[in-house]
């Protein structure tokens, strides 16, 4: 009677172990997620699950800084609670999870036990495409004489970009002494999907902006006060840092050839290789949104202080 017992109970454990793998497997994956409050605009962030020897693990990109791994994640009554961390009244965050068909997550953020904006993902997609075999000859994204073809967005009342002597320069000093009120970023008003950009830049020392590539992946331009390597210049923001030895150098002017197709890019700063062909997981801290499968802007980040100076920016797209 011992021995029975004791093989339904190992058999009610081993079926509890299937039954939660079964659950959770549906969970498991990158996925771009939208947060929606319940007032004010929607934001991108990402997330990725994955299973260890029946662990969940994982991690998960912001609305902005670096991604993070979740603290923990568990299935209840057939809802995923994933533990994000805390938030910055300390607070702990978590997001309660359904999965209504394969590709889509819906739920809502939780601060302690307060419900808060409401969560949409969906399945993030491979975006796995072979390089193109020509490419377009390239053309001018900046004319040097005005800012058509760009538009400010996000602290537009502090838009401080202009055109001068054919940069493209967000006029934005520090001023010691005086708080710095975030000024706008800037972005074009095409989009995107494969492409060669060439851009050349001088960031002042200390100075801190970025290059968002369909205005979801940062490449860092400046610095972020150089103890995170891959915050620092020539980093694709929070992935990948740049390579070891590699300085700032700032205060001068710097060239960057940048090649997206689907997820893979390659960078090269002054013709040395600081990324060659590495995999974008998903969105950086920043992003415009969370739709990776669509094409995007080039958008340059303001928002920080410094005198930023962009000049020859060129594209040149897959030749049909």
């Amino acid at each position: 009677m011992r021995i029975k017992i004791l093989f339904a109970s190992i058999l009610a454990i081993a079926l509890a172990s299937t039954v939660s793998a079964q659950d959770t497997k549906a969970f498991l994956g990158r996925w771009d997620m939208t947060v929606t409050p319940a007032t004010g605009t929607p934001y991108p962030q990402w997330m990725e699950l994955t299973d260890d020897g029946g662990k969940i693990e994982g991690r998960v990109q912001p609305r902005g800084g670096a991604w993070h791994p979740i603290a923990g994640a568990h299935m209840d009554s057939g809802k995923l609670i994933v533990d994000v961390g805390q938030a910055g009244h300390g607070s702990e965050i978590s997001w309660e999870l359904t999965s209504p068909s394969a590709d889509k997550l819906t739920g809502v953020e939780k601060r302690g036990d307060a419900d808060g904006p409401t969560l949409a993902g969906v399945k993030a997609p491979l975006l796995d495409r072979p390089m193109p075999k020509k490419w377009t000859k390239p053309r001018s994204l900046f004319d040097g004489k005005d800012l058509k073809g760009w538009v400010p967005i996000e602290h537009v009342e502090n838009n401080r970009w202009v055109a001068r002597d054919g940069e493209l320069v967000n006029d934005n000093p520090e001023v010691p002494g005086q708080k710095m009120r975030p000024a706008a970023n800037i972005m074009t008003t095409d989009k995107f999907q494969d492409f060669k950009l060439h851009i050349e830049v001088n960031c002042p020392e200390g100075g801190n902006s970025g290059i968002y590539l369909r205005g979801r992946y940062e490449l860092q331009v400046g610095t972020e006060g150089g103890k995170i390597p891959s915050h620092e210049m020539g980093a694709i923001y929070s992935w990948y840092a740049p390579p070891a030895g590699a300085k700032n150098d700032l205060g001068r002017w710097t060239t960057f050839d940048v090649t997206l197709v689907g997820r893979h890019v390659t960078v090269l700063r002054d013709g040395k290789m600081y990324h060659d062909n590495v995999e974008l997981p998903g969105p950086t801290g920043g992003a415009l949104d969370s739709n990776e499968a669509e094409p995007g802007p080039f958008y340059l980040q303001g928002d920080h202080h410094g005198v930023i100076q962009y000049r020859n920016i060129t594209i040149s797209v897959p030749k049909k």
